[in-house]
């Protein structure tokens, strides 16, 4: 039985939570940048209006959105952030006009020539920037804007800059040609830039820093760090201190006790499954298909860096650009985990309660709805990235944003799928559910987090084509980090206790208050932490505070992973040399390192706001989402989906040799790639972000220079033992199905 103090503290944190993410909310809707009715130079003449923007801004997102660049620091690595950009060039021509050069020769101005000033020229030039760029000419009650001549002068520069930029393309940069192909789309674009510009550059009205909180660092036009930058990450620090002593205490003096140790089970009969747990296995195996795709699109992406628009020679830039690369790279994971996830749901469902009536169809009916929306989300996606749907891409194309990327009818078909999965759980584990007198027990908890699944990925719902970035940004982040690093994980963690302490490895005793206490810590930081995703898209300074605090809470659980990972170890050394579940656990094991490393150590490295100020938008990010993202919710995938096949395939068919090569080939892989290749070339472009500014961190000089193109090139074999473990992965499935289903059929 749960304690009931536990279930009112466990609420009492849920509601707590959840009230200040909100509350949140509301604040960066209050104090999101302005977006003006119509901007107009000194004269009065309308430059750009509100419809050009918004125009702009889908624009951008229909041919690709963040994987063309980033905005605001989100998005992909190898063009430009679009808004230090244009604030930097913006920057240059200013201080090239007020230097006395003329208009035309002012577009060409570079950082070089700037440099070669004696010391006064550019100290002054620097204030007379910053001046003019921070001033807020915008006026709220008629919702105009002001430009000075020279930002007037500026915008016409740059819009012919980016005209020729987006219509010839730049191999550096990753950009195909004729993304634009008219004037009209040309001056939508610069102006959704300027817009993103000015809210970085410019003071807001009551304040003395910009609507992005000073970022990005730029010192031409006065962008630096705020004091609150340094001290919130300070603060952050030492409260993580703090936590790990006390989830120490907690844990070795309430949980890890020895009278927690259950009897390990050793014997593992013929596994007898049901028709829908065996239906499951299609599942697992168009999973692993997908997965390879997955490693062969990040290949291909990470070969961009070295030719952004073409494959050893091959141009392919035009039929398969970047930015469609990329996106199937991100969705394909997100669909591989997703996969994996559902299926050992729908897998542990008979396990726990019994097998429905009609279960199997249902399960396989769920399946083909689930392959509509993976072939409809990758062809409309690359319908939109390589412009051959046009404008109107949001609804069956591609929406922009990362990680969300498939459009929105595929996204409503994908929550109906798993409602229908919601509802396939709940008739397996119903029975259990009665028995189960306790309402927080393990089964209820396994109801509670997979009513979560469905009812988190709607958050994506709440922002729409058109919406600003500020607010679109934020319920973004309910999807990608509550929904895929929250409770997900916190339904996998309900997976997993069931499974552990089935086979023996944990008491039932122990799971519960196991996933207890991760909820709690979950909902003690992980909740309100989502606020470190929304440090510069607009945000007002309380949010990074808070962003700040819980996020470097969310770091606390992880440094418990090490008693878990010994656990584990042993429990697999007393199940001896033919232990049935070794390789399930091994891979389980692998979560709790990377879980360690992945989101513990790098993902604290981009948490503090004085860190992520330079490090936003360049490839200090990768380095914790590939340890992360696969070497947590990727590892756990597989962890789950071997867990499920060694109850449904025979034990004659399991091959514990090839699991043996997968696995140190993909753990192997990984770390490879993050020492010779993400590590290396994050901190390179970090020392010059730190240095100039992201601006220049992004800049083709860096993001594609001969330094990041070697470590691009240091993956290729990291990449192929990395790929090795995958295809070793699929031949196990495949080869355990052959011989588990046909084999037997013929015989």
């Amino acid at each position: 039985m749960q304690n009931p103090k536990t279930k009112a503290v466990l609420l009492f944190m849920l509601v707590l939570s959840f009230g200040v993410l909100i509350f949140g909310g509301y604040i960066i809707k209050k104090e999101k940048p302005p977006i003006p009715d119509k901007i107009v130079s000194s004269t009065g003449e309308v430059i750009f209006t509100h419809d050009d923007i918004m125009n702009g801004q889908n624009f951008y997102f229909s041919r690709g959105g963040q994987h063309i660049g980033t905005i605001w620091g989100h998005g992909s690595y190898l063009a430009p952030d679009w808004s230090a950009d244009f604030l930097h060039r913006m920057g240059l021509y200013i201080a090239a006009r007020h230097n006395g050069v003329a208009a035309e020769k002012a577009k060409f101005f570079s950082q070089e020539e700037f440099d070669a000033l004696d010391a006064p020229t550019k100290g002054k030039l620097r204030a007379v920037v910053t001046e003019e760029i921070k001033a807020n000419r915008y006026n709220p009650s008629t919702s105009t804007l002001t430009l000075t001549p020279y930002q007037a002068e500026a915008f016409n520069a740059l819009k012919e800059y980016y005209g020729e930029l987006f219509m010839k393309g730049n191999e550096r940069m990753g950009l195909q040609s004729e993304i634009v192909k008219t004037a009209e789309e040309t001056h939508k674009l610069t102006s959704f830039f300027a817009w993103l510009s000015w809210a970085a550059g410019t003071l807001r009205l009551d304040k003395d820093y910009t609507y992005t909180s000073n970022w990005p660092y730029d010192p031409l036009v006065g962008n630096t760090p705020l004091p609150g930058n340094v001290t919130w990450s300070i603060i952050s620090v030492i409260l993580l201190i703090f936590g790990i002593a006390a989830a120490l205490f907690v844990y070795l003096r309430y949980i890890g006790k020895d009278d927690y140790k259950p009897t390990l089970i050793k014997d593992f009969p013929e596994p007898n499954p049901t028709q829908s747990q065996k239906a499951t296995l299609i599942y697992f195996l168009v999973a692993i298909l997908l997965f390879v795709i997955q490693i062969g699109m990040g290949s291909l992406t990470a070969h961009f860096t070295v030719e952004g628009t073409s494959f050893y020679g091959i141009p392919l830039g035009k039929i398969f650009p970047y930015a469609a690369a990329r996106t199937w790279h991100l969705q394909l994971a997100v669909f591989f985990i997703a996969t994996c996830f559902l299926a050992a749901g729908l897998f542990i469902g008979p396990m726990v309660g019994k097998e429905p009536k009609g279960q199997k169809g249902l399960v396989l009916v769920l399946f083909g709805a689930l392959v509509v929306v993976v072939v409809g989300t990758l062809a409309g996606t690359w319908l939109s990235a390589t412009g051959i749907m046009g404008d109107e891409t949001f609804y069956l194309g591609h929406q922009g944003y990362e990680f969300i990327e498939l459009g929105r009818v595929w996204q409503l078909l994908l929550i109906v799928g798993m409602i229908i999965w919601l509802i396939l759980m709940l008739r397996a584990i119903y029975p259990a559910l009665k028995d189960e007198k306790d309402n927080g027990g393990l089964t209820h908890l396994l109801l509670y987090s997979s009513i979560a699944i469905p009812l988190f990925y709607m958050a994506g719902l709440l922002y729409g084509k058109g919406s600003h970035i500020s607010d679109a940004e934020y319920w973004r982040w309910w999807v990608v980090h509550l929904w895929v690093e929250g409770f997900f994980e916190v339904f996998a963690t309900v997976v997993m206790a069931f499974l552990l302490s089935h086979i023996g490895i944990v008491s039932k005793k122990f799971a519960l208050m196991t996933v207890n206490f991760t909820i709690f810590l979950y909902l003690g930081g992980g909740v309100i932490g989502t606020f470190h995703h929304l440090y510069w898209t607009g945000s007002p300074i309380p949010i990074i505070a808070l962003g700040a605090v819980f996020s470097a809470l969310e770091v606390v659980p992880l440094t418990l992973m090490g008693f878990e990972i010994v656990h584990n170890l042993k429990s697999v050394q007393e199940g001896g040399e033919g232990y049935a579940y070794k390789w399930p656990v091994y891979f389980f094991v692998s979560v709790a390192f990377w879980n360690l490393v992945g989101a513990g150590v790098f993902g604290f490295l981009i948490n503090p706001p004085i860190v992520l100020y330079y490090a936003q938008g360049i490839n200090t990010t990768p380095i914790h989402s590939h340890t992360a993202l696969f070497g947590v919710y990727g590892m756990l995938a597989i962890s789950l989906l071997l867990f499920s096949v060694r109850h449904i395939v025979t034990r004659a068919s399991w091959s514990d040799r090839l699991l043996k090569y997968s696995f140190w080939g993909l753990n192997g892989g990984l770390a490879a790639m993050a020492v010779f290749s993400l590590i290396p070339s994050g901190f390179y472009q970090l020392h010059y972000a730190i240095k100039y500014g992201l601006w220049y961190a992004r800049s083709p000089e860096i993001a594609s220079g001969d330094i990041i193109r070697a470590f691009s090139w240091a993956r290729v074999l990291p990449d192929i033992i990395f790929s090795g473990g995958a295809i070793l992965l699929l031949i196990f499935l495949v080869n355990a199905i052959r011989q588990s289903f046909f084999n037997k059929q013929k015989n």
